[in-house]
């Protein structure tokens, strides 16, 4: 029976990250267990040049001092990610002005400056990445040896490992190499991200564009942009001999622990009967939460009682924001943030909410709105491609360039208790991860066996004598 290895290296390391893409790993690689109707499903890992089979995809708290230990050290490490990613920003930042902008040499040796002084925080990562997993109790993943007849499923963020020659050498033993894309963002849209990622991204896309058999992402949107990027990249002849293919996300919040408790300003808010619109992702540019802000702000002259609530983790490029959101004269009044919800408050704020405004310039899919309407949450978005195929017209779009658009859609909602979109959500229904992880692994072997069966069919007219 065909094997699918399914990569996870990311995660596996970082078991504490419950961000958009880690969110979506985590959920697949859970739900395999229940999808090998189609292949035999295993998790792997890179790890020294080598491939692991992962028994265990976070490590179990089997004691009071090593959990707390544990806890500890993964705040402390994501505290450090966010202190490079703001470290970066500033070294970018610096390249636009002069004698940077004027002098290669100059940016080469800041360059060089600046990842020596990078140590300071580069160092304290690594050692604390290896301490976490020398405190487990005991190995969670295992080396193991790749069939020919294998299909490797990149399946998280792995433009973050340096794994180039593993996959090659597997490839040249006959193991099919398939690249989940989620979005093209940091190749397409590099304004919207640091320049490290953007560098490591563009380098990574080369390489994966060039090696890869197939792509699968994570939308049908997404899988348009990767068929003309790559074409744009390697020409019409050698991406034809490549597939593309697509499936869609889930979206239960699996981290709902019902022993945990909703804290007391989070109850308080969303208990009081208010009329809460949410904003659910990572505080960065691209999700344009400025935009809110200045639809809000006309809500609010005009005499509203509306409230906006950000909730996700402070990512990058964000300063002002951040400092427009701490200084405003409706925070705590009609302008909350919270950046470290559980699950369970998470699910508590869907519940309690009047709708989701989701405001981003570009997504590859867009998982709130997802994780919003399965709770019966209305959805008001921006206009992009994207969200159609999501939402199609049971949510409200909005127009980019014009924050009195929402304004407008919310007075509406406001005043008439209808919401403004097309269709009612009740109408609407979405997949479980159960059903996404299956839908991954069917696609990606039949893209496959398709592939193989076509290759085989060439290699036979090319041999067959005349």
């Amino acid at each position: 029976m065909t094997r699918l290895l399914i990569e996870c290296t990311y995660v596996f390391h970082h078991p504490e990250m419950n961000s958009g893409i880690q969110r979506v790993v985590r959920n697949i690689i859970n739900h395999l267990p229940r999808v090998q109707d189609e292949a035999v499903c295993i998790p792997v890992i890179f790890k020294d040049g080598k491939i692991l089979e992962v028994m265990q995809l976070a490590p179990k708290h089997t004691d009071e001092w090593r959990s707390r230990l544990q806890q500890k050290l993964e705040k402390m490490a994501q505290k450090l990610v966010q202190v490079r990613n703001r470290y970066w920003l500033v070294h970018s930042r610096l390249l636009r002005f002069w004698p940077w902008s004027a002098s290669h040499n100059v940016k080469r040796a800041t360059y060089v400056l600046c990842r020596l002084a990078s140590f300071s925080f580069a160092l304290p990562l690594y050692l604390t990445e290896r301490v976490l997993e020398k405190i487990e109790v005991q190995p969670r993943a295992f080396e193991m040896a790749c069939r020919s007849d294998d299909i490797l499923v990149l399946l998280d963020s792995s433009w973050h490992a340096d794994f180039f020659p593993v996959a090659e050498k597997l490839q040249r033993q006959g193991v099919s190499i398939v690249s989940v894309i989620y979005d093209l963002i940091p190749l397409t849209h590099p304004q919207f991200c640091d320049g490290p990622l953007v560098q490591v991204f563009d380098r990574w896309f080369e390489w994966i564009a060039n090696t890869a058999n197939g792509f699968i992402a994570i939308s049908n949107t997404i899988r348009d942009e990767v068929n003309s990027e790559v074409r744009r990249w390697l020409g019409s002849e050698r991406t034809d001999s490549r597939w593309f293919d697509f499936f869609h996300l889930g979206s239960e919040l699996d981290q709902v622990d019902t022993d945990k408790s909703v804290r007391s300003s989070v109850e308080k808010l969303f208990g009081s009967g208010l009329s809460i619109y949410l904003m659910v992702s990572t505080i960065e540019p691209r999700k344009n939460h400025a935009y809110l802000l200045d639809a809000f702000e006309q809500l609010w002259r005009d005499g509203s009682d509306v409230v906006l609530c950000f909730i996700g983790r402070i990512g990058w490029k964000n300063e002002r924001l951040i400092e427009r959101v701490k200084n405003h004269p409706q925070l705590k009044r009609h302008l909350f943030m919270f950046n470290d919800l559980s699950d369970v408050e998470l699910e508590y704020c869907y519940s309690h909410a009047k709708s989701l405004v989701f405001p981003s310039f570009v997504e590859g899919f867009g998982l709130p709105l997802v994780e919003a309407m399965q709770r019966g949450l209305p959805v008001m978005a921006s206009d992009i491609p994207v969200f159609h195929e999501i939402g199609g017209e049971f949510v409200s779009y909005f127009d980019l360039g014009q924050p009195e658009s929402l304004a407008q859609k919310i007075l509406e909602f406001e005043d008439s208790g209808i919401f403004p979109a097309a269709r009612h959500m009740t109408n609407w229904s979405w997949l479980n991860w159960e059903d996404s992880a299956r839908q991954l692994v069917e696609r990606v072997v039949r893209q496959v066996q398709t592939q193989k069966h076509k290759q085989s069919e060439f290699h036979e007219i090319e041999h067959c004598p005349e």
